[in-house]
């Protein structure tokens, strides 16, 4: 029996364990080529994870892992999941000038577009790197065929967010739709309940117990975020990694992938297009 009758989005950020921003001063994208791959067969084991619990999820996808793992792509959009672009290398908004973001993100949708023959209509900044200085961005994003952006986490955090934006789905001032990352309300301060570190942190139940205060307090649906890497607990580990880094990337990777399931179990998933009333996808 569900928890909640609404329909929530299950979303995926497709990046490598190598890959992730915290891990930029340790690994150089160099060397990224040297490296075995294991986000091919992390991706299907969340395919086949979704696929017993009949869920549909939207997949934001780094073009650098479409063109090694084309046969992760094409399942992706043959089992009915949503495609949808998380830039070309997960270099992050901040770190680039205009210019540099347009021909990231266009190379990116070109690459996944030509592989999954489908017509893009979502983006995901990496590391939600979107915020008061680079506003430029969503033109840009706009401009380039997409309807929605999910790229903006309304949280005060050391790494990304601004907690002044909108906590839910808003038109913002190029025209472009944007979907924040779900948070809830706590002693006047929004506290992110998304995914990622913070549900591989709390035990179950607690994060059980914020997401029906989630469900309890608003009517916008919910979504939920996190990557392959995070059911892979025998993943290398990058011991140059500043302590808290490493504390963060693998804290409970070997409880992952039985708490998503449990979570499947709870509450009805499908794709950001589906949960948030988007523009529908269509083949090329």
């Amino acid at each position: 029996m569900k928890l909640d009758n609404r329909l929530n989005a299950m979303t995926v950020d497709v990046e490598d364990y190598f890959q992730v921003s915290a891990f930029e001063g340790v690994v150089d994208k160099k060397d990224w080529d040297g490296i075995s791959l294991r986000v091919g067969d992390n991706t299907h084991r969340l395919l086949d994870l979704f696929a017993k619990h009949d869920v549909k999820s939207t997949f934001f996808t780094l073009g650098w892992v479409a063109q090694r793992c084309p046969d992760v792509i094409k399942r992706i959009v043959n089992e009915g999941h949503e495609l949808a672009s998380h830039g070309l290398a997960h270099r992050r908004v901040t770190t680039m000038t205009p210019q540099e973001f347009k021909d990231d993100v266009q190379q990116s949708k070109q690459i996944l577009e030509d592989i999954g023959g489908v017509v893009l209509k979502g983006y995901r900044a990496p590391s939600f790197s979107i915020n008061e200085n680079n506003v430029w961005a969503y033109e840009i994003i706009r401009d380039l065929g997409f309807t929605y952006s999910s790229s903006t986490y309304p949280i005060k955090h050391d790494l990304y967010g601004v907690p002044s934006w909108p906590r839910f789905k808003y038109i913002n001032d190029s025209g472009l739709v944007e979907v924040p990352i779900p948070t809830i309300r706590k002693n006047n301060e929004n506290v992110g309940i998304g995914g990622g570190g913070y549900f591989r942190l709390y035990p179950y139940w607690l994060s059980r117990r914020r997401i029906f205060k989630y469900m309890k307090d608003e009517s916008e649906p919910y979504s939920f975020y996190f990557h392959p890497w995070e059911i892979d607990e025998k993943q290398p580990r990058l011991t140059r990694a500043p302590w808290k880094s490493k504390f963060r990337h693998y804290i409970n990777l070997s409880r992952m992938e039985s708490k998503v399931e449990q979570l499947l179990k709870d509450y009805n998933w499908g794709t950001m297009l589906q949960a948030y009333d988007l523009d529908s996808s269509s083949r090329i």
